[in-house]
């Protein structure tokens, strides 16, 4: 049997390319929701353990399976000493050929050397946006107007953080941080 392995990264994101891409050539398909490194990955697992000698895992790239090279070519191994071969259909690689072997290998090279590149460059990037001051993550959930307001009531009104938080609906400990935020900015203006 041919089984088919599809995954994606989150609940929001879609598998609809790969479904298309594998379903005829499939007998079955799995679809997994979820970060290829995650420890644990419930569906990859279930299938990897079920299959018999002779099946055929199919996936459409490298990397909606494996997480590293070293990580291909183990689970390479692994399935091939039960009789299981891989495929890797947007690139027509079969393993149960010496040139399919070989191109699995060297692409499972050139798969985490383009993950280390695309990590390499992501940081480059964030690195450059904090230089220019750009502000990184959520945005805030209350404006600096907002904390100071919320820091003048803590303060001259004996009132609770807990109570000036849930007034602005947000957590006591966000509230907290927000504040210690802009004393240290304060500071640092100052400085």
């Amino acid at each position: 049997m041919k089984i088919g392995y599809l995954r994606v990264s989150t609940e929001d994101q879609r598998p609809d390319r790969q479904i298309d891409a594998l379903k005829h050539i499939c007998d079955e398909m799995h679809v997994e929701k979820l970060s290829a490194t995650a420890k644990c990955r419930p569906v990859y697992e279930h299938i990897v353990d079920t299959m018999r000698s002779g099946d055929i895992f199919v996936i459409l790239d490298l990397d909606r399976a494996y997480r590293s090279a070293k990580d291909a070519l183990i689970q390479l191994d692994a399935l091939r000493e039960r009789g299981i071969e891989i495929q890797i259909a947007s690139l027509q690689v079969d393993t149960a050929t010496p040139h399919g072997k070989l191109l699995y290998t060297f692409i499972s090279g050139l798969a985490e050397f383009e993950r280390s590149l695309l990590s390499q460059r992501t940081k480059q990037g964030l690195e450059a946006a904090r230089r220019r001051g750009q502000r990184l993550g959520r945005p805030p959930k209350m404006s600096d107007r907002q904390i100071r307001a919320a820091q003048r009531k803590i303060k001259h009104g004996n009132v609770s953080i807990a109570k000036v938080a849930a007034q602005n609906g947000v957590h006591p400990w966000t509230l907290s941080r927000s504040i210690k935020r802009l004393d240290v900015d304060k500071v640092m203006r100052e400085n």
